[in-house]
């Protein structure tokens, strides 16, 4: 069976053709869903149409490819905003495509269900409006926690400015707590990671299977975020491995990551390829 899905993230909008057991390859578009959120509690009428445009423009071509199932799910832009219904409804029209809408404790069980299965180990999943954290051991799920704080969240309210970066991450990691990962590997997943991966490399272009299994240590990731967050955004669009379109979150991203990896007291992340969009499938399908 061949099945197509469809990830609205609050940054983008990704599509992932399976098939046989596998993943066949996956796009993204990155449509800034969640931009002004933060501020306004609502989808902006410029993101919905980008958005909505973006899924049926996947769900088409997942269509010509011959997917025997087309599924779409939406995270913390959608589940947050006031007009969500609206959304959908508009999502619906368009595309023919009925949104599964996961709470934040789902998006964290399916991140690491894609990335490590029943393996042991924990995943740190930053997104553009919420972060998830998620250990499992002995093929069972010991915590999992999502938080309000992802990269186009952060760019709202704090723009690049270290301090209020700071500031802003230190609040919202105070709803983790204490997270049981002690002699446990981390992975990380989500464009974050994949990015800090792909610049680590100095790709020239992306390849997913030199990402696959990268690792990310404290130090590269503190280095990161100071240059990235001092550096001018038309300067990182031409770092080597950069996605220019998060030229203007990476460096909070960056930031991020790093005051996670001190706050689990961990010294490096491998970065998985494989994330909630495998997840999805597997649950959702009960492969």
């Amino acid at each position: 069976m061949k099945i197509a899905a469809i990830d609205i993230g609050s940054n983008s909008v990704r599509l992932m053709m399976w098939a046989d057991g596998k993943t066949l390859y996956k796009r993204i578009n990155t449509t800034r869903l969640g931009e002004g959120l933060a501020f306004s509690g609502r989808l902006s009428a410029a993101a919905v149409a980008r958005t909505v445009a973006a899924v049926a423009d996947f769900a088409a071509r997942a269509a010509a490819e011959g997917a025997d199932e087309v599924c779409a799910f939406a995270t913390a832009a959608v589940r947050s905003a006031e007009n969500r219904a609206e959304f959908l409804r508009e999502v619906e029209r368009v595309s023919g495509l009925r949104v599964d809408v996961i709470p934040g404790e789902e998006e964290a069980r399916i991140g690491i269900l894609g990335a490590l299965g029943r393996a042991d180990g924990g995943i740190i999943d930053i997104g553009g409006a919420s972060t998830e954290i998620t250990v499992q051991r002995g093929g069972v799920r010991i915590y999992g926690r999502s938080a309000d704080v992802g990269v186009v969240r952060l760019r709202d309210m704090c723009g690049r400015d270290a301090d209020k970066l700071s500031r802003c991450i230190a609040s919202a990691a105070e709803s983790y707590g204490s997270v049981p990962c002690g002699g446990l590997g981390m992975y990380a997943i989500g464009g974050t990671a994949t990015t800090m991966a792909a610049v680590l490399l100095g790709l020239e272009s992306y390849d997913p299977a030199r990402v696959d299994g990268t690792r990310i240590g404290a130090a590269d990731a503190r280095r990161m975020a100071g240059d990235f967050l001092t550096m001018p955004v038309e300067q990182i669009k031409k770092v080597r491995g950069m996605d220019e379109r998060r030229a203007d979150v990476i460096g909070g991203g960056c930031l991020l990551m790093c005051r996670i990896m001190e706050l689990l007291g961990i010294s490096a992340v491998t970065v998985s390829e494989r994330d909630n969009l495998e997840g999805y499938v597997l649950s959702r399908f009960n492969l």
